[in-house]
C-alpha cells in the first residue's frame, strides 16, 4: 500500500527515498531530545510518482530532456518550462488530497505553513542539492497549500535544478520529490549556523549568521547578517552588520520586505547568552548526526526552533585522532605534483615505498603528520627547510602555525615525518655528494642509468612466472630494491640542484642577474623526461606522412589501436614508431605515482592530441632543431657570463669557479628526472603482474571487473588472492568514497581540527591585479591561455601558454608546443619547473586558483623572473 503522507515523528533516515533529504533530516531532528522543531508532515515521493507516472506528455518531454547536455541552456530552458507547466496542470488525485487534508486538520487548517521541496538527492552526506528546488512561506488554507505542493513538484524542473543534476551526473528519472509542509514560526530573528567554520574548515569553531525577521532575507542575499564565531563555549569573534531590511510574514499569507528603523540597524541580533545557547544546540545536533552540520534556525518568544539541518559536504576530511593533542598535516601530494584523489591500491602501494617517512591517507591523498617535528627546534628547522624547497605557500603556512604559542604547546609527539639517517635523509648522502661533486664525471650518470635499466629487465624476467602469495612476497622485496636504486642516485641529483643554486646566487651577487641558471639548463644530457617530449616529435614525423592514419586517429580506439593501424596504409610504419615510443615511455601517465592510473601503454590514444599538435606546430625533424637551438643558447649564455665575469675585480678566479659549476650543472641536472622514471618503470612491470591476478579473480567470480582490485589495499588484495573471498560491498563503498574525494580540493597544510592554513605571497612588488606565484623559469611571454585540466584535452596552437593544476613528467610532450607555463601547484625543483627551464619556457608555478581566475582563451603575460601572471 502506498503511503502518501507521513508525519515528522514517523520519519527517520530509512525513509530517505520516500521523503527526500530535507524530510528525512527533519524527521531525525524531531527525535533529538531538547531540540524544538516546528510540527509538520511530508507528502511523499509515492504521491509524486502517482501524479506523473502515467502522464504521456511528461514522459515524452523527460526523454527529450535526457538527450541534452548541461551547456545547452536554451534547450534546457524550453523543455523544462513545458515540464513545469504539465506538472502544475495535473489535478492532485483524490486519495492524496484526502491524506493531506487529514494531516492539516490535526495541525490546524487555519495555521500558516511553509511549503518546501525535498528531493531524494538533496542534503546527502556526499552532495548538497540545497536551494535547487523551491520553498514557499506563510501559505494559509488547504487550496493554497495544494497549489504550492504542485509548484514544488514542478520546481524539480527549474533550469538551475536540471543543470545541477546534469553536472553532478544524477539521472532525472531517479530524482523524486517529496514536499515538506511545516508549521510556520514568525521569528524575531533567524539565520544559519555552521558547526564547522566555513571559511577555515575548523571543526571546533561554530559560525552563526543572524538577521532580523525571517531567514529568507539572509538566504536570498537581501541583507548583511551579523556573524558570530564560537569556540569551546566562548565567543571569539563578532561582526555586527548594518541590517537595513527584514522579511516578515503577512496575516493574510505571503511575506513582505520592511525597512528596519535607523536606530535598530546596527543592533546585535542575538544577545551573547543566546549565541552561546544556540551553539550548544548546534553541537547537540552535530553529535546526533556524527558530522558537521549546516543548520537553519529561528528565534521566537526567546526559544530557538530548528527548521533544517544538513551535512556540510564541502569540508576536507580529517584523520580520526583521539589523543587530545594537536596534529599538523602537510600534503605530500603537492610535493609529488599529484593532487588528484588516489585509489586505495595506489595509496597503499606508494606507502610501501615510503615506509621510513610514514604517510597517512586523508581524502584519497597522502599527507605527513609533522606535529612531532614541529615540537622540537631541530625538527622545526628541517620541516621549514623541506617545505621551502617543496612549495613556498606550504613554507609560509607552517611559519604562521609556529607563531601560535598555545597551539604549539599542545602538539602531539609521535613518529617523526623527517628522520635523519635513512632514505632521502641518509647520512651516506653527504659522502656520496662530495665524491660526485669533486669527480664531476658524467660516467657516474651513465653507470647509474645502465644499472637501473638492467634491474628493470631482471624484474620483468623474474616476475613473469610468479603468482599468488609468492608474487606478493616478491613485490615487497622488489620495493626494497627500487628504494635502493632511487637513493643511490640522490647524491647525483643534489649535486645538480646545488650547481643551479650556486650559479643563481653568485650571478645575482656578481652580475646583478636573476635566474642565470635557467638558460644554462637548456638541452642538458640524460634528461629522460625532456627527451620523452622531443621523441614524440619523431613519432609525429612518421604519422604526418599518412592521411589514412591521421583520419583514423580522430576516432581511435584504445582496445583495438594496433589492430586497426595494421589495416591502414602507413599503419605498420606508424605502429612501429609508436611501439618504440611506448617501449621507453609507455609506463608513464598523468598522476603516475598512483599505480592504478592508466599508462600510455594502456591508453595510447592519450598521445593523439599531442601528436596532432606537433604536426600542426612544427616542421619535420623539429626534434633535432629544438635540441640544437637549446644547446646553442646554453653555450652562448655560458660564454656571455664568463666574459662579463672576467671584467670584474678578481674576475679570472670567478670565471674559473663558474665554468666548473656550469659543467656540474650540465653533467648532473638532467638526472633529476631519472629516479622517478625508474620508479614508474618498476610500477608498470608490477601492475601488469597484479592485473593478471585480477583476471583470475574475475574468472572465479570473486570480483566483477579486473579494475575492482584498485579499491583494495595491497594487503587486502593479497588476502583476497590467497582466500578467493571478498565482501563486494567493500568495493561498492570505496567507489562511492572515491567519487566524493575526486571533487575535493586538498589543502597544503591542515590541522587535526580541520583548519586549513593558507600561506600567502608577498604581493607588494608585483603589478596590481596580477596573480602571484613562484618564479621557476625566467623570461616574459605573452600569449593565449589554454586552461587544460586533463592532458588528453591538450589541443595546443603555437604560442599558447599552458595553464593547469599540476604537471608531472607525463605532460612533457605538451611542453614542446607551448611558449609558457602556469600551474597551481609546484616549486623550484618540481618536474614542471625543471622541464620548463630545459625547454627555455617562462614559467610561474604555485599560482593559487589559476585555472579558475584565468579563462581559456584569454591573453595573459607570464613573468617567469619575478613570479606573476597578468590577465591582459
Amino acid at each position: 500500500m502506498n503511503s502518501y503522507v507521513l508525519g515528522f515523528r514517523e520519519i527517520d533516515q530509512t525513509k530517505l527515498a520516500t521523503v527526500g533529504g530535507k524530510g528525512a533530516n527533519l524527521g531525525e531532528l524531531s527525535r533529538i531530545e531538547g531540540i524544538q522543531v516546528p510540527e509538520g508532515f511530508c507528502v511523499t515521493t509515492d504521491a509524486y510518482k502517482e501524479m506523473i507516472g502515467n502522464n504521456e506528455e511528461f514522459n515524452s518531454l523527460l526523454k527529450q530532456l535526457s538527450l541534452l547536455k548541461a551547456d545547452n541552456r536554451e534547450g534546457i530552458g524550453e523543455i523544462s518550462a513545458k515540464i513545469r507547466k504539465v506538472i502544475e496542470g495535473i489535478a492532485i488525485p483524490k486519495g492524496i488530497d484526502q491524506e493531506i487534508t487529514r494531516h492539516l486538520e490535526q495541525l490546524g487548517e487555519k495555521n500558516a505553513y511553509a511549503v518546501r521541496s525535498s528531493a531524494t538527492a538533496e542534503d546527502l552526506p556526499t552532495a548538497s542539492f540545497a536551494g535547487q528546488q523551491d520553498t514557499y512561506l506563510n501559505i494559509i488554507g488547504k487550496e493554497a497549500i495544494l497549489r504550492h505542493i504542485s509548484k514544488c513538484w514542478a520546481s524539480l524542473f527549474t533550469d538551475r535544478a536540471v543543470i545541477y543534476r546534469m553536472q553532478n551526473n544524477f539521472d532525472h528519472n531517479k530524482v523524486q520529490l517529496s514536499v515538506v509542509i511545516q508549521r510556520m514560526v514568525f521569528p524575531e530573528a533567524a539565520g544559519i549556523m555552521f558547526t564547522a567554520d566555513p571559511v577555515t574548515s575548523n571543526r571546533k569553531v561554530a559560525s552563526i549568521d543572524a538577521s532580523f525577521g525571517l531567514g529568507e532575507a539572509l538566504v536570498s542575499g537581501l541583507v548583511n547578517a551579523d556573524n558570530y564565531k564560537v569556540r569551546d563555549g566562548r565567543i571569539i569573534d563578532k561582526k555586527i552588520s548594518a541590517k537595513k531590511l527584514a522579511i516578515y510574514a503577512l496575516k493574510e499569507g505571503g511575506t513582505e520586505e520592511k525597512k528596519i528603523e535607523a536606530e535598530h540597524q546596527n543592533r546585535q541580533t542575538l544577545t551573547d547568552e543566546q549565541i552561546l545557547e544556540l551553539e550548544k544546540t548546534g553541537r547537540r545536533i552535530e553529535a546526533y548526526f556524527s558530522r558537521p552540520q549546516d543548520i537553519e534556525w529561528c528565534l521566537y518568544e526567546n526559544k530557538f526552533f530548528i527548521v533544517q539541518s544538513r551535512p556540510i559536504t564541502t569540508l576536507y576530511p580529517i584523520p580520526d585522532v583521539q589523543d587530545g593533542k594537536n596534529h599538523v598535516y602537510m600534503s605530500f601530494s603537492h610535493q609529488q605534483m599529484m593532487t588528484d584523489a588516489m585509489k586505495p591500491l595506489g595509496v597503499s602501494f606508494f606507502q610501501l615505498l615510503s615506509d621510513e617517512f610514514p604517510l597517512i591517507q586523508v581524502g584519497g591523498r597522502l599527507f605527513f603528520d609533522i606535529a612531532h617535528d614541529l615540537a622540537s627546534p631541530t625538527g622545526q628547522k628541517i620541516v621549514v627547510m623541506a617545505a621551502g624547497k617543496m612549495d613556498p605557500l606550504m613554507h609560509n603556512a607552517i611559519k604562521s602555525i609556529m607563531k601560535r604559542k598555545a597551539f604549539m604547546k599542545s602538539l602531539s609527539r609521535g613518529k617523526k615525518a623527517f628522520s635523519m639517517g635513512s632514505g632521502y635523509f641518509s647520512w651516506e648522502l653527504p659522502v656520496q655528494f662530495i665524491k660526485i661533486y669533486r669527480s664531476n664525471d658524467t660516467a657516474i650518470v651513465q653507470t647509474l642509468m645502465s644499472q637501473n635499466e638492467a634491474s628493470i629487465r631482471d624484474l620483468q624476467q623474474r616476475i613473469a612466472s610468479l603468482s599468488g602469495d609468492e608474487l606478493f612476497a616478491f613485490i615487497i622485496e622488489a620495493h626494497k630494491q627500487l628504494k635502493e636504486a632511487m637513493y643511490k642516485g640522490m647524491g647525483t641529483v643534489y649535486v645538480g640542484i646545488y650547481a643551479v643554486s650556486w650559479i643563481n646566487k653568485k650571478m645575482e651577487k656578481w652580475l646583478g642577474e636573476k635566474s642565470a641558471a635557467d638558460s644554462l639548463s637548456q638541452s642538458v644530457p640524460n634528461n629522460v623526461t625532456s627527451e620523452m617530449g622531443l621523441a614524440l616529435l619523431d613519432v609525429a614525423d612518421v604519422v604526418r606522412q599518412y592521411p589514412a592514419v591521421m583520419e583514423y586517429f580522430q576516432q581511435a580506439n584504445n582496445v583495438t589501436f594496433f589492430e586497426d593501424l595494421a589495416k591502414l596504409e602507413g599503419g605498420n610504419a606508424v605502429s612501429k614508431s609508436i611501439r618504440a615510443y611506448l617501449e621507453k615511455y609507455g609506463m608513464r601517465c598523468s598522476g603516475e605515482i598512483d599505480i592504478t592510473r592508466p599508462r600510455f601503454s594502456e591508453q595510447p590514444t592519450v598521445l593523439v592530441p599531442m601528436i596532432f599538435s606537433n604536426i600542426k606546430n612544427f616542421e619535420p625533424n623539429a626534434h633535432n632543431t629544438i635540441f640544437e637551438q637549446g644547446l646553442l643558447e646554453a653555450k652562448q649564455k655560458e660564454q656571455d657570463l664568463l666574459n662579463r665575469l672576467e671584467q670584474l675585480p678578481g674576475g679570472k678566479q670567478k670565471a674559473k669557479k663558474t665554468r666548473k659549476m656550469i659543467s656540474r650543472l650540465r653533467n648532473f641536472t638532467g638526472f633529476r628526472e631519472y629516479p622517478k622514471y625508474i620508479m614508474v618503470g618498476y610500477y608498470w612491470v608490477i601492475k601488469q603482474a597484479l592485473l593478471k591476478e585480477a583476471v583470475k579473480l574475475v574468472q572465479k567470480g570473486v570480483i566483477r571487473e579486473k579494475e575492482d582490485i584498485y579499491y583494495l589495499s595491497f594487503e587486502e588484495l593479497r588476502e583476497v588472492v590467497r582466500t578467493n573471498r571478498l565482501d563486494y560491498g567493500i568495493i561498492t563503498k570505496r567507489k562511492e568514497e572515491y567519487e566524493v574525494y575526486e571533487k575535493l580540493t586538498p589543502p597544503r597544510i591542515m590541522t587535526s581540527e580541520g583548519e586549513i592554513i593558507s600561506g600567502e605571497y608577498d604581493t607588494g612588488s608585483i603589478p596590481k591585479g596580477a596573480l602571484a606565484g613562484i618564479p621557476v623559469s625566467s623570461g616574459t611571454i605573452e600569449g593565449r591561455a589554454r586552461v587544460i585540466l586533463r592532458m588528453e584535452d591538450a589541443d595546443i596552437e603555437e604560442g599558447d601558454i599552458l595553464v593547469t593544476v599540476f604537471t608531472d613528467p607525463s605532460w612533457t610532450p605538451v611542453f614542446v608546443s607551448i611558449k609558457g607555463l602556469v600551474t597551481e601547484v609546484g616549486g623550484m625543483m618540481t618536474h614542471g619547473a625543471v622541464i620548463a627551464r630545459e625547454y627555455g619556457l617562462p614559467a610561474v608555478v604555485g599560482v593559487e586558483n589559476a585555472t579558475r581566475f584565468i579563462k581559456d582563451g584569454q591573453r595573459i603575460r607570464v613573468n617567469g623572473a619575478e613570479g606573476y601572471v597578468e590577465i591582459l
